[in-house]
């Protein structure tokens, strides 16, 4: 492998870890803040560097002053000149008078620095232009004289050893900025690490887990007693999984369930077709009873294999087909009581729909849901039925109230959830679930309207495209 195709991999693996990353992104934020303190240090080492010469050059003139002609000799100037690491020293008192301690041939000055006046962006200037520039200019420093802010010294520097002086500062700073840095960054890796990395790879490789074998509860996360976001993470994902593991177990039930419903319903159908064909010959019947019963009988019989018929359908391809039709809704009501075959002394139904109102749909399956519905009231111990309807807007709201005792909060937490929004022992919730799939395949909706200790209510919606009033036309359109 060539060393750019190692560089390459290189690469890849450090976008592709999160840990990776991490790192280097820790290293580059400390270098940056290393920086940021880098510039000002620099600037405040060449300040410190001046006023130390400024101290030395003004002692170098004390002595000037100390001598009792006023004067010393070259040599001794150029030794007090070496001492300061200046090519001159000059004093400039407030009553006018200047001391000075020049070499034999006087420097000329290239630039000149006043810290009497400071300015920190200057000296950042000042300091990166030593730093990068070439060659030995002569530098002229002023500032303050001792304790005396009225006296001003003057100095006359080479630059190159400032210039050497400041590059041995910053490569002592950037050392320690490196070793800083890097302890700051292991540090930083190894706490996102074991906080964050470790428990997210955690999370993740469980989740692939359970991704190949989701029916395996033994694969659920066990959630840890972490407070934080990690700890949250991991107890959702447990609770999802959980109910993953759930609805999957529900489906398998709910697959064997529909095979032994296929197969009661094929058998069923058999035993209804020979019913049917016994109760045709009760049409012919002499007594007057029972030719006027068997008409009532013969449509039980085939609604009834009907449904066999269409849950058959309804297991194989889900929501059966609809066959809209328009009608009135009172008389589908009045055949509520009939096809519950309870007598009028156990059940009354109040019927408060307005006779000319008429809805458009499966007329079959619309009565299968007031027939759900009301054989659950019955079953709950209701004595009363109240069916009213109103036109609002463009949609049609049915409502169906009972006197019963209510449902209790399981039941309304769970109300159209198969197998478990029943409300009696031995239930099996499957009523009100097929309920409110019928009216969704109409475009409509089923909902709780309210459940109290004096009743429950139920709330239909038809919306305008299937749903529509009629008035004075239906004597031609039935």
């Amino acid at each position: 492998m060539t060393i750019t195709a190692r560089c390459k991999a290189i690469y890849i693996v450090l976008l592709k870890s999160l840990s990776a990353r991490l790192l280097i992104l820790t290293v580059f934020f400390v270098m940056v803040g290393e920086v940021l303190i880098f510039v000002p240090s620099v600037a405040r080492f060449r300040m410190t560097y001046f006023e130390n010469r400024l101290a030395a050059g003004y002692l170098a003139t004390l002595a000037v002053e100390a001598s009792p002609s006023g004067g010393i000799a070259q040599d001794l100037i150029d030794k007090l000149l070496l001492r300061v690491g200046a090519q001159g020293v000059g004093l400039y008192r407030a009553d006018g008078t200047v001391v000075r301690l020049d070499r034999a041939a006087p420097a000329k000055a290239d630039f000149t620095i006043d810290l009497t006046r400071p300015n920190v962006l200057l000296a950042i200037r000042g300091s990166f232009r030593t730093l990068l520039s070439e060659g030995n200019r002569v530098l002229r420093i002023l500032g303050p004289a001792g304790a005396n802010e009225a006296d001003t010294a003057e100095v006359l520097l080479d630059e190159a050893p400032l210039r050497a002086e400041l590059w041995d500062f910053g490569l002592r700073i950037l050392e320690l900025s490196l070793v800083l840095s890097l302890i700051t960054a292991a540090l930083v890796y190894l706490s996102l690490h074991w906080l964050l990395v470790r428990p997210m790879r955690r999370i993740t490789a469980s989740m692939m887990e359970f991704r190949d074998d989701p029916e395996d509860a033994s694969r659920v996360i066990a959630a840890s007693s972490r407070r934080d976001e990690i700890g949250l993470a991991e107890r959702e994902l447990a609770v999802l999984q959980r109910t993953v593991y759930q609805a999957l177990g529900q489906r398998a039930r709910l697959a064997a369930l529909g095979t032994a419903v296929t197969k009661i319903n094929h058998d069923l159908r058999n035993i209804l077709a020979t019913a049917r064909l016994v109760t045709d010959g009760l049409t012919a019947s002499a007594a007057p009873e029972v030719r006027r019963v068997a008409p009532r009988l013969l449509d039980a019989i085939d609604r009834a294999i009907a449904l066999c018929t269409k849950t058959l359908d309804f297991s194989r391809e889900g929501t059966p087909p609809l066959v809209p039709s328009r009608f009135l809704l009172v008389p589908l009501i009045d055949e509520i009581g009939p096809g519950l075959a309870i007598s009028e002394d156990d059940l009354a139904i109040d019927c408060a729909i307005p006779p000319e109102l008429a809805v458009e749909a499966d007329r079959d399956q619309l009565y299968r849901v007031f027939m759900n519905l009301a054989r659950n009231a019955v079953e709950a111990g209701a004595h009363r039925l109240r069916f009213s309807a109103a036109r609002e807007d463009r949609t049609i709201r049915i409502e169906i109230a009972d006197d019963g005792p209510g449902l209790p909060p399981k039941a309304r937490e769970n109300l159209f959830r198969p197998f478990f929004g029943s409300a009696r022992p031995g239930g099996s919730g499957l009523g009100l679930s097929i309920a409110r799939e019928l009216m969704r395949a109409h475009g409509g909706e089923l909902t709780l309207a309210s459940s109290t200790g004096a009743g429950t209510v139920f709330r239909l919606t038809l919306p305008a495209p299937v749903a529509r009033a009629i008035s004075r036309a239906r004597a031609s359109t039935f």
